[in-house]
């Protein structure tokens, strides 16, 4: 793993820039799953957004890299870089991190790290919804973490109270959100096929002149369809050295669904069996719109000095959007800040995924119990199964035309969808939400009910079994933070002391020490 890292910490082939860049990348993690230094019993993936969950079975990468002239290194070069890894997907809050410690770092060395160790240990740990203050190397960074409550596409509360804090703070508008507009300058007029490429989970190389490119392009990437959480794998930069490096240049098999970036010409070769291919050049702002590369068929990708281009014979579902070409023309012709761009962007994003979602939403719901067949003394009645036919009907009177006005074969992309691990992840997420809900419900249902009446007709060994029922439901509520009342659990507790106080005292005995 630790080779691992040192060959992702820097680029994958020549580089000819001089100074400092950064990047990021993402590895799996190898071994079993190792304990986190912040035990908070789950609660911080409980209350984040989906797409910002701690992952417990990857590592994030973000690196800072130096390469000088020093003709007193045997190559002719200092080249070094500064990783810091986490299981945490902040790469604004930890790239900013890195452009304070590691140029002190590179000066100083090992004592600067050791120093900047002890104030980050400091530190308190990630709550949703919280401000956060972090002192390193004299500044203090301030960023909000965000939360599962906040409103989709809302901007960063400014709530950041300053506390007269001196000096003034160094004031992060997110721990996590790229500059879409800067990102996507090259693609801008195929944003549409690029978010059902991405919604759909399909198979994507992302080729880049560096590192930082690779990266940026394939973190945007996996960000089009929040609040949606992305649920294939994705590299935002991978080399020739990676331990998957086999499995993904195979050609025995269909590429796996993942977004993968890379800057080694070799892979031109070793990956043009692969479905879509992003060829993307160095990144410019510039006054006006930046050149847009063309589609183009995969036959063309042979020759070592391939043009920039998606490659795919993939045709889209869904119409072209001309009117966010045109607004993000005159933002340019305005000369809009990047920022006010990015946000228009994640904007039309956000309710093109919402537009397809929101159908989705209410059918799921639909598949709910009534909380009326919800009865104490029986087990909850289960959620219907989703059928997809079923869900295609409501689409006539309820699907995202209402929302969106966009023309296409939305039932053509649904069906897509179906077979993506994106529906899979959505699923399984929401399906798990209901069930907690509907053991919440039920325990409501028993808090409610007559326990006194129930017993009266009731031999012994019913009543001793619904002792173990209660107390089942109640170590499961707690261990699974059901969206239970405290007080409801609190009563569900004397239920159970009352039920057992009422049974012979041999019987008390057995269950009060089980």
């Amino acid at each position: 793993q630790k080779t691992s890292i040192c060959y992702l910490s820097f680029p994958d082939s020549y580089s000819g820039g001089l100074g400092d860049t950064q990047f990021s990348f993402r590895l799996r993690q190898s071994g079993g799953p190792r304990t986190s230094p912040f035990q908070d019993d789950g609660r911080y993936n409980r209350e984040a957004p989906l797409t910002l969950q701690r992952e417990a079975a990857h590592y994030f990468g973000y690196v800072y890299f130096r390469q000088v002239k020093d003709s007193s290194m045997r190559r002719g070069y200092f080249q070094k870089s500064l990783v810091l890894v986490s299981h945490l997907p902040y790469v604004n809050l930890f790239q900013s991190l890195l452009q304070l410690i590691a140029p002190e770092y590179f000066d100083k060395l090992e004592p600067c790290l050791e120093a900047v160790c002890n104030e980050i240990d400091q530190w308190p740990p990630p709550v949703p919804g919280q401000t956060l203050n972090l002192p390193v190397m004299g500044v203090v960074i301030q960023v909000r973490i965000p939360s599962r409550v906040d409103k989709p596409g809302s901007s960063p509360v400014k709530q950041f109270n300053q506390e007269n804090l001196l000096p003034a703070p160094l004031v992060l508008p997110s721990v996590h959100e790229l500059d879409l507009f800067r990102c996507f300058q090259p693609v801008l007029i195929h944003i549409q096929m690029l978010w059902e490429l991405m919604l759909l989970g399909e198979p994507m190389v992302v080729m880049a002149p560096s590192p930082t490119v690779s990266s940026e392009m394939v973190l945007a990437l996996t960000s089009v369809l929040a609040p949606l959480r992305y649920c294939c794998d994705y590299r935002p930069y991978f080399t020739i050295h990676d331990s998957e490096f086999k499995e993904y240049t195979t050609r025995t098999q269909a590429p796996p669904n993942i977004v993968v970036g890379v800057t080694n010409p070799f892979f031109i070769k070793t990956l043009q069996h692969w479905p879509h291919i992003l060829r993307v050049g160095e990144l410019r702002m510039s006054g006006d719109l930046p050149k847009q590369v063309k589609v183009k068929k995969l036959a063309k990708l042979k020759t070592l000095d391939t043009k920039p281009g998606i490659y795919t014979s993939y045709k889209t579902f869904l119409h072209k959007d001309k009117s966010l070409i045109k607004r993000l023309l005159k933002g340019i012709q305005r000369k809009r800040p990047s920022e006010v761009q990015s946000a228009l962007l994640r904007r039309h994003l956000l309710e093109l995924t919402q537009s397809f979602i929101i159908p989705l939403e209410h059918y799921i719901a639909s598949l709910m119990p009534l909380q009326r067949a919800i009865t104490p003394w029986k087990n909850p009645p289960q959620i219907r199964p989703f059928c997809q036919e079923d869900f295609m009907k409501t689409l006539e009177h309820a699907g995202p035309q209402l929302t969106c006005v966009l023309k296409g074969d939305w039932l053509g992309l649904y069906r897509r969808f179906f077979k993506s691990p994106n529906f899979d992840g959505w699923f399984r997420q929401r399906h798990r939400e209901m069930t907690h809900k509907l053991e919440a419900l039920h325990l409501e249902a028993i808090c409610e009910a007559d326990i006194v009446a129930w017993m009266k007709d009731k031999s012994e060994v019913e009543i001793v079994d619904l002792v173990l029922k209660l107390r089942e439901k109640l170590v499961r509520a707690q261990c699974q933070h059901l969206p239970v009342k405290e007080e409801t659990l609190q009563r569900v507790g004397l239920y159970i002391d009352t039920i057992i106080g009422s049974l012979p005292e041999d019987l008390q005995a057995v269950l009060h020490h089980p």
